[in-house]
């Protein structure tokens, strides 16, 4: 089986080697079993294996040799260390120069079972780990983050750019532009990418939180210091520090902040040493800063030092012709969130589903005041609420509806409720698409990306013929 693990077996005791093999192909593992250093080197060179089991002592080279060897080729192999000289000093030897664990002969097979269990899971999670990281890196590429308009391509360019530097970054833009991927992307595609990357809202909480949010603070700092907690300037040691809305930062709090980004250094709350760190620092704002520190509502050299370099995120409303791709792009997402829902989970939706011409039409005409943030919330609602595989006008929320009306200057004289506003827009634009198709019923509903019965229906229901 594909997922079945691998082990290389070496001992050069052929009872050991051929009783061990067998128990443990028992088990249901993949099991390649030789006497020597020099036969288990090529058999790595053939293929990988997930664990190396071998003995300390071997004719040629030793345990430890061999393992270096290995991971010359197969970095991500675990060894496990067999010997019958274990003591305290050969076992920390062998474990330091890259063995999992090491097991004393005579030993129990229950005992070098549960070893090699332990051993395979470990290797599981490494494994997992080094995929997410990679998901994690090719989802926050700007390559990714969708836009082929102007603005966005400069931002594209400037993100990349930036991302090779260690400079500090201020990203302004209104609420739902995606001013957070932004600084995921500069963060990843960046060498501190392997690093933490803390994400805070300085909106979100008021200023005695933040700051030992932000600065951590000593046990017995104040009533319910039961212990020491770093702050996430600590926990960014070596990555990235993302502070977002930070126009909201008290005065005091800015003080503080300016002080990291000078210094380098910081003194939680009720503590006495400083404490030395070595962050990037990205905020984001919808606020206009230079406006607010000329008024003295934010500190002026604070401003200056957050706004080395300067990324705008346009909105939507000025980007357009980014919406088709955007939808497109939000509807493979969620279709793939669905495949990998367990089977039998409750609230999925449809694996895969596209979006009809006059629902397309709302889409692109609409004003977008949460921006792309509510994009994506609006097709995710009508992949979870709508039936079939094609969203419809009917699968979207009454104010994208009365939001074209009104843009196509259609009086609304008394207040429309949701039924009776879809239904004007949907006859408009059948009587529309008609007569750009002469009438063609066939072709009008082949460009409307609908059935010619379900046409037949709408044209019939509005007595348009």
């Amino acid at each position: 089986m594909a997922n079945t693990p691998r082990i290389l077996l070496v001992d050069d005791d052929k009872n050991i080697r051929e009783t061990l093999g067998l128990v443990l192909r028992k088990e249901g593992y993949d099991v390649v079993v030789v006497s020597s250093s020099k036969e288990a080197i090529e058999e790595n060179k053939k293929s990988q294996f997930t664990l190396l089991i071998t003995d300390l002592k071997l004719p040629d080279i030793d345990g430890v040799q061999l393992i270096s060897a290995v991971r010359k080729t197969n970095p991500e192999t675990l060894a496990i260390i067999i010997t019958a000289h274990a003591g305290l000093e050969s076992a920390i030897r062998a474990i330091r120069l890259g063995a999992y664990d090491y097991i004393q002969k005579p030993f129990k097979m229950e005992e070098i079972l549960l070893t090699v269990k332990r051993a395979l899971q470990h290797a599981e999670l490494l494994r997992q780990n080094v995929y997410l990281k990679r998901e994690l890196k090719d989802k926050y590429h700007p390559d990714n983050i969708v836009g082929t308009t102007p603005g966005m391509l400069r931002t594209f360019d400037l993100i990349r750019k930036v991302a090779g530097t260690n400079v500090t970054v201020l990203i302004r833009g209104e609420s739902g532009t995606g001013k957070e991927l932004a600084a995921r992307a500069i963060h990843h595609m960046s060498q501190r990418g392997n690093g933490k990357f803390v994400p805070l809202s300085c909106g979100a909480l008021p200023e005695t939180l933040l700051e030992s949010e932000l600065f951590g603070y000593e046990k017995g700092a104040f009533t319910g210091a039961v212990s020491r907690k770093p702050g996430l300037f600590e926990m960014a040691d070596g990555g990235t520090l993302f502070l977002d809305e930070i126009g909201d930062l008290s005065p005091s709090t800015q003080i503080k902040v300016l002080r990291v980004l000078q210094e380098r250094e910081f003194q939680p709350v009720g503590g006495v040493k400083q404490i030395k760190v070595d962050i990037r620092l990205i905020s984001a704002t919808n606020k206009d800063l230079e406006k607010a520190a000329k008024d003295g509502k934010f500190r002026e050299d604070l401003y200056y030092r957050l706004n080395v370099v300067t990324i705008e995120l346009p909105p939507l409303r000025e980007r357009k012709d980014d919406i088709p791709l955007l939808v497109q792009h939000f509807l493979k997402q969620f279709s793939k969130s669905s495949q990998n829902l367990p089977r039998g989970s409750t609230g999925s939706f449809a694996s895969s589903k596209t979006v009809s011409k006059p629902a397309m039409a709302l889409l692109t005409n609409y004003s977008w005041p949460g921006n792309v943030r509510e994009l994506e919330n609006v097709l995710e609602r009508a992949m979870v609420l709508g039936t079939g595989d094609t969203i419809t006008p009917e699968d979207l929320p009454e104010g994208l509806v009365v939001d074209e009306l009104a843009r196509t200057n259609q009086s609304i004289v008394e207040p429309l409720n949701f039924k009776k506003a879809r239904d004007e827009f949907e006859e408009q634009f059948l009587r529309k698409i008609l007569d750009i198709c002469g009438g063609n019923i066939s072709e009008a509903a082949r460009k409307s990306g609908i059935s010619r019965r379900y046409f037949h229906q709408k044209i019939k229901k509005y007595k348009i013929y």
